[in-house]
């Protein structure tokens, strides 16, 4: 196993279970105990969890892990959401993207749709994600525009007082917002609150509003909220969800997908 690799599994670990132990870890890597006291030595230096005696911790509450380490997480439901997610976007719309790696695997899928594969543009994307702008901007037929503003490592987007000029001046058909919790009384929330609020400006800006989230992060908080429930056209969720959980959000005026 790579260390790349075994840190990616480390830290999903870590984030599930709160705690590792050195001697649990290696057992569960089937690597040598010594290995792993070396990759939470460097994890911590990299201030991606709090080195203990004989272990390691996440942060705390607010602990997010890297965009980069979470891509496998839930990666088939995310790739399912994504397909659903991008079959409500007609030709020739605007539409914004906020970070993450469900809004990531959102791009990926229009950019394979055979009926966005011409246009002038076919597409206009308006994204504060790095990485999607990146991914796209290869794609002759769209039209891709970012948002000024400031890198956030943890999730490769833009955010600050840079964003907000560009954001007031557009107009967007829809907005499909990537959260970290999505709760029917409590809204849609994400950890850091200036990444909220350039997702909130996005949101404010378009027609209608989805959110893409899987179930693992439904009837769950955040730090920071990004809009309120009865801001959001429609949920397009795995088809994990709860009954009682689509139940709810169907109360709030929203339309549930379950893919």
């Amino acid at each position: 196993m790579s260390r790349d690799a075994r840190w990616k599994a480390l830290l999903e670990l870590l984030v599930e279970r709160g705690r590792l132990d050195v001697e649990e870890a290696a057992t569960e890597l089937e690597v040598s105990a010594a290995t792993i006291r070396r990759d939470f030595d460097q994890l911590a230096e990299q201030q991606m969890l709090v080195r203990t005696r004989g272990g390691a911790v996440v942060h705390g509450v607010s602990y997010e892990l890297p965009l980069r380490y979470k891509t496998a997480r839930h990666a088939s439901e995310k790739q399912r959401i994504a397909r659903a997610v991008a079959g409500l976007v007609a030709p020739g719309e605007a539409v914004g993207l906020t970070g993450g790696t469900t809004t990531t695997e959102v791009a990926r899928a229009l950019a394979v749709r055979a009926d966005l594969a011409a246009g002038s543009p076919a597409l206009t994307v308006v994204t504060n994600a790095l990485n999607i702008a990146n991914e796209l901007a290869v794609r002759p037929q769209f039209k891709i525009v970012v948002t000024g503003g400031v890198a956030r490592p943890q999730s490769y987007e833009l955010i600050g007082p840079l964003a907000d000029g560009v954001l007031g001046q557009i107009t967007l058909d829809m907005a499909v917002l990537g959260v970290v919790a999505f709760d029917a009384a409590h809204g849609a929330a994400a950890h850091d609150e200036a990444e909220a609020a350039i997702n909130r400006l996005l949101c404010e800006r378009a027609e209608r509003v989805v959110v893409a989230a899987d179930s693992s992060k439904l009837e769950q908080r955040a730090f920071a909220r990004i809009c309120a429930a009865e801001d959001v056209d429609t949920l397009v969720t795995d088809a994990a969800v709860a009954p009682e959980t689509a139940h709810r959000f169907e109360e709030a005026g929203i339309r549930v997908l379950a893919v």
